[in-house]
């Protein structure tokens, strides 16, 4: 039995429902413990792009569990649930907008509480590589799923040792200056489009980092996603935002395997990357 506390607004993104690397049972995890008035999910839910490549067993019976989930708390609790296209499920461009019951299809959304306006985004309109080089974008799916396939196994080796979970994705976006200048680029076009709607902020995902802060006056949040970091954006009832990180990182997995010099790399700087940012994030 799950205690659940309300907040009046939760925005999640970038679950990549279809992938083996989607976190879907922590997240189910999460959204038992929690009720909302307005669930918003922002883009990159179903990895459509993953899914036209065929092959069985991509959708797993937890990705089908999750929209179980989403539908208890429209019945329970009246929830209203926002679904923003993102360009991995870039299909539903086809039927967006639209509305039925307590669910609409949006390409982009106005959410405004206590006096604030937030625009709401996926983001990738802002990515050249997503946007106008699609091949390319998908050309990266080898890298970061195989980066995504050496994570696991670090993180094996790290539960049986009682460590907690360490990004190594993350880790090396952090280290390679493309990828952080990419981040910071991304976070001012934000800004400045959030600026031109004339909202006090605007709320994203697509890049698969966290945030909440401000930028140039803008309120700047990115809701991250269900990949790596296990991250949401919980919205209190004094219109606060707060960035939630899940912490239950329990892996049952068999067989660890030592991949500590590639984390000694990582850290020390002594990786050589020669792929732009997209490379070890084709879920961009």
């Amino acid at each position: 039995m799950y205690k659940q506390k309300f907040y009046p607004t939760i925005v999640i993104s970038d679950v990549h429902l279809g992938t083996e690397h989607s976190k879907t049972r922590e997240l189910a995890d999460f959204l038992k413990t929690v009720n909302c008035n307005t669930l918003i999910l922002n883009g990159d839910i179903i990895d459509g792009w993953h899914l036209q490549k065929g092959g069985k067993g991509k959708w797993k019976k937890e990705h089908t569990d999750f929209f179980k989930i989403i539908m208890k708390m429209m019945e329970n609790h009246n929830t209203r649930v926002i679904y923003i296209r993102g360009n991995h499920d870039d299909f539903i461009d086809h039927i967006a907008p639209f509305e039925f019951a307590n669910i609409s299809i949006e390409k982009d959304y106005v959410h405004e509480r206590n006096g604030k306006r937030y625009y709401i985004t996926h983001g990738d309109i802002f990515d050249n590589v997503t946007s106008n080089m699609v091949w390319l974008a998908k050309l990266g799916d080898v890298g970061y799923t195989f980066l995504l396939w050496v994570n696991r196994l670090y993180n094996i080796y790290r539960s049986k040792k009682g460590l907690p979970y360490f990004s190594l994705s993350q880790a090396v976006k952090q280290k390679v200056k493309s990828a952080v200048s990419y981040v910071s680029n991304y976070e001012n076009e934000l800004v400045a489009l959030a600026r031109v709607k004339h909202a006090d902020g605007i709320i994203c995902g697509h890049i698969h980092q966290p945030a909440d802060k401000m930028i140039d006056g803008i309120h700047y949040l990115n809701s991250g996603d269900w990949v790596e970091t296990m991250s949401a954006l919980l919205e209190h009832e004094d219109g606060t935002w707060e960035v939630y990180m899940h912490t239950n990182n329990i892996i049952t997995q068999p067989e660890p395997i030592q991949i500590i010099r590639l984390k000694q790399a990582v850290e020390s700087g002594g990786l050589k990357v020669a792929f732009s940012n997209n490379f070890f994030n084709p879920f961009f």
